[in-house]
């Protein structure tokens, strides 16, 4: 009887442990909410012509074309100087003042040429009197009238020599400007004494409404660069400004100092910001010749050592997509797997969303 009772204890606690069915735990789901939506930008992935880049340095230079350089035209002592570096000037305006005995010398020879014509103008005269009197010969008034054409050859010559050096009676000389535009070099001082035969310009007058800057290409670089390739021109006295211009010239000879070659690149430069000899980076952009799906920078996310994207198709389905990057031009990144034209990503604040479905 015991044994029959504990048989049916054992049943009865067996039926009590038996497994019973498990609840499904629900799936959980992403969804972009109204606030985080607003937040968020988007870009359409599109094929484009792949871009490149390639960073140079150089210097912003006078256009030599519109340069004038002032060379000493007399040797004398430099009484006055007028200008500074950096002044603007205009055609004519004195820049300094020189007593010379070299333009003494010209007076003298003034007042000798102005004399020499009025005697041979006489003699002329008097020889045209005296050949109509029958009194000499036609060849008389003939070499009268030579003297008188040599006479009137040297004071002629004297009076362009007043009007190339802008001389006045006396010593003095004023150096002037050729033309218009700014002091960018001066290579004179007061109370210096100058020599006629000295090489260097006293000053340099540049117009740099456009101005130069002149790069060093690398030898590894040279055949990456062409006449007209549009250039970013950025300096250290303008941060975060960029000048705009394209390449002039490429000039097919290498520096045996920097073993780099240079090319020029024309720079309007209406607001006058850019000075020469301005240290400046130049980044020239160029066409690779072909084709990539390309999205903004901003919609590449780095992690885990990989590049995705978060490709929307909806707010409930957005996916993380590893791309692979081919090249970052500035803003623009071009797409060489990962990404097919017209998928759309999230261009800002896709990290937010990353991390919201990948944490």
């Amino acid at each position: 009887m015991k044994y029959l009772l504990y048989t049916a204890l054992l049943a009865a606690m067996a039926g009590g442990c038996k497994p019973q069915p498990q609840h499904e735990e629900k799936a959980w789901s992403f969804s972009l909410s109204d606030s985080m939506m607003a937040r968020c930008e988007f870009a359409v992935a599109a094929i484009s012509d792949v871009r490149n880049e390639l960073k140079l340095f150089g210097k912003v230079a006078a256009d030599n074309n519109r340069l004038a350089q002032v060379y000493p035209l007399v040797g004398g002592n430099v009484m006055k100087i007028n200008v500074e570096l950096g002044d603007y000037v205009k055609q004519g305006q004195v820049l300094a003042v020189v007593r010379s005995g070299e333009v003494a010398d010209f007076q003298r020879q003034q007042l000798d040429a102005n004399a020499d014509v009025a005697l041979a103008e006489k003699n002329y005269q008097v020889a045209k009197d005296l050949y109509e009197g029958k009194l000499n010969s036609e060849k008389d008034v003939t070499a009268a009238a030579k003297e008188l054409e040599k006479a009137k050859a040297e004071q002629a010559r004297i009076s362009e020599i007043y009007h190339i050096y802008s001389l006045k009676d006396g010593s003095i000389m004023n150096i002037t400007a050729p033309g218009s535009g700014f002091i960018v070099s001066k290579n004179i001082n007061q109370n210096e004494q100058l020599r006629s035969d000295k090489t260097d310009a006293l000053f340099s007058i540049a117009q740099i409404d456009e101005v130069w800057v002149l790069a060093n290409v690398n030898e590894t670089d040279i055949a990456s660069v062409a006449v007209g390739y549009e250039a970013e021109i950025s300096t250290m006295s303008y941060a975060g400004k960029v000048f705009h211009g394209k390449v002039d010239r490429i000039f097919n000879a290498i520096d045996p100092d920097t073993k780099a070659m240079k090319l020029l690149i024309r720079i309007p430069n209406k607001e006058l910001l850019l000075k020469p000899e301005m240290s400046a980076s130049v980044k020239l952009l160029f066409s690779e010749n072909k084709k990539l799906v390309a999205v903004p920078s901003s919609a590449i996310i780095f992690d885990k050592s990989k590049n995705w994207a978060m490709v929307f198709k909806d707010r409930s389905n957005i996916e993380t997509r590893q791309v692979k990057v081919y090249s970052q031009v500035g803003d623009v990144s071009y797409i060489e797997a990962g990404l097919q034209e017209n998928e759309k990503v999230i261009s800002r604040n896709g990290i937010m969303v990353y991390d919201a479905l990948n944490d």
